[in-house]
């Protein structure tokens, strides 16, 4: 494994060019220059130009993740709580538009057995707990049923944050669209709001 000089020094060339040219644009060549590396031992860190994308977003998801379950935890409106969670990971995904779409590529579609792409996977499932245990502040929903409907509420993320359509739209906008359909699932929300007990 590469050391944690070479560690860093890759991670910071690889922010720096994702962030200046876009994922697609960068070789992995162009980030060992860059970390003042061999080509090998990049190749020992990532094995993959999408496997370092993970890495760097992951990261950054995590830290996202914990101020949503945060804030969610100070909101007694399930339903807000439970967007309370979603908020900050939009808005990671958005910092750059070509890098967040990439990386929800690279989970989908990524080598499961990579170990980024695992710590990736992992984020997704702890977002749904996450989302699951705000929804089963309300009675009405069983354990089940809340996890079931975390899965969809990710989904909706997930699905919103990569439509090509929405590559224009605004961190605002995509959480509004979040919020019409996640009053679908919640109907029972509406007009008397399910409040934390």
């Amino acid at each position: 494994m590469a050391s944690r000089s070479s560690s860093s020094s890759i991670t910071a060339a690889a922010r720096e060019l994702f962030a200046e040219h876009g994922v697609d644009d960068v070789t992995n060549q162009q980030i060992a220059d860059h970390a003042d590396i061999g080509a090998g031992t990049l190749f020992l860190y990532a094995k993959t130009k999408g496997e370092l994308l993970l890495l760097l977003h992951n990261a950054g998801y995590a830290d996202a993740l914990v101020r949503g379950t945060a804030a969610a935890d100070a909101i007694p409106d399930v339903l807000e709580g439970a967007l309370a969670i979603v908020r900050p990971v939009v808005e990671c995904n958005r910092a750059q538009i070509d890098n967040g779409r990439t990386y929800l590529r690279e989970i989908v579609f990524g080598d499961p057995q990579e170990p980024h792409h695992r710590d990736a996977l992992a984020l997704t499932v702890q977002t749904e707990l996450a989302i699951a245990d705000v929804l089963k502040l309300d009675a009405r929903n069983t354990p089940t049923t809340a996890a079931t409907l975390a899965h969809v509420v990710s989904a909706i993320m997930f699905l919103t944050m990569a439509a090509t359509f929405n590559i224009g739209r605004t961190v605002d906008d995509l959480l509004g669209e979040i919020r019409s359909q996640v009053l679908v699932l919640l109907p029972a929300e509406l007009p008397g709001r399910v409040f934390r007990p």
